[in-house]
């Protein structure tokens, strides 16, 4: 693989790639960003295996997906303990054992809080015993001695911050995670944590993973615009596409086969088929052909446009899949503030 690195700012690069999947042989540029404040870059775009490894994508698939992605200059690949009960660890542990790239050109996460057990320290808790095994665990399912990124999936209300505060360190300083953040917790519980860190001498959180979209953006834009300033804090957003509904597949109601029709996410249905969404949806198809992109390319690059956004965590089913997302890096640049304005107005910016 030949590449070119461009130098555009401190601390960013841009890397251009030529691929081999079925592609355009001439890829848009990938930028990386630093995470927050830390020292620490990801690419713009990533990718995730939510929902997908274990359900939807099996391992050779899934390796498929990792590759094109990373042809096209990806670093970052998210998963989390609860994701599928722990398959889809196994099944990028798979896939990164196969692949055999050099570990330190490559960030990988994972996520606790829901558990995969029904013990009474095994599930919706962050307390010190869980974390301090769990990390065990995935580190044996993804095959690795360490992951860079360990997140907190959700707050715990029962465990006092502290306790969950000096289990990370003691996960950082042990080499088993390079990097610690939250993932749904509020600006005011992030604050708590960071500020205890800072008292105690103990590492901090830079980053926090909120799902991140146009229909969905009072948290990334308004609750944690302080975050950024204050405490330097990243963000690896999830769901650009709000589950599938701005790529505009389901304005015909719910295809055979899609992400809502997997037994555990029939909830997921009457949200991607609510009316007034798909309205709006069909509303950003103009736009989206005055760009010359698709729907999903235009709602990923909206969210790649955030400064705030450390990187964008995409996903697929299908290496081709991958590949259409990467294609959003292209359309980054058109977003002008006339058109972010008109996309704005369409899908109902709050006021």
């Amino acid at each position: 693989m030949k590449a070119a690195i461009l130098v555009r700012a401190p601390f960013v690069s841009a890397i251009r790639v030529d691929v081999r999947w079925r592609r355009p042989s001439k890829v848009a540029a990938m930028n990386y960003r630093r995470l927050g404040r830390s020292g620490l870059k990801l690419g713009e775009l990533s990718l995730g295996s939510w929902v997908t490894y274990g359900n939807q994508v099996d391992a050779a698939i899934a390796r498929e997906c990792m590759a094109a992605a990373r042809d096209a200059g990806a670093n970052f690949f998210d998963n989390a303990e609860t994701y599928a009960k722990g398959a889809a660890e196994s099944i990028m542990g798979e896939a990164l054992r196969k692949l055999a790239w050099r570990r330190e050109s490559y960030v990988v996460s994972t996520k606790f809080f829901w558990g995969i057990h029904d013990g009474p320290n095994e599930r919706n808790t962050l307390n010190r015993k869980y974390l301090l095994e769990a990390i065990d665990g995935s580190l044996a399912r993804l095959g690795l001695e360490h992951v860079d990124i360990v997140f907190c999936h959700r707050a715990d209300p029962e465990t006092p911050i502290e306790e969950t505060v000096q289990a990370l360190d003691d996960i950082i300083r042990a080499g088993k995670a390079l990097y610690w953040g939250t993932s749904e917790w509020g600006a005011g519980e992030i604050a708590a944590a960071w500020e205890i860190a800072e008292r105690h001498h103990l590492h901090k959180p830079v980053v926090e993973q909120p799902q991140y979209n146009l229909f969905h953006r009072e948290r990334v834009e308004r609750e944690y615009a302080r975050l950024y300033v204050d405490y330097g804090i990243g963000t690896t957003t999830w769901s650009p596409l709000a589950s599938g509904v701005l790529s505009g597949k389901y304005a015909g109601g719910v295809p055979a086969g899609s992400r809502a029709t997997l037994k555990g996410y029939e909830w997921l249905s009457e949200r991607i088929t609510d009316p007034q969404r798909v309205a709006r949806v069909c509303a950003l198809e103009p736009v989206a052909r005055e760009l010359g992109c698709t729907l999903a390319q235009l709602a990923i690059a909206w969210c790649v446009r955030n400064p705030n956004v450390s990187t964008v965590i995409t996903g697929a089913s299908r290496p081709a899949q991958v590949v259409e997302n990467m294609k959003a890096l292209e359309v980054v640049p058109k977003l002008t503030p006339d058109v972010v304005a008109r996309i704005d107005s369409i899908a109902g910016a709050p006021p």
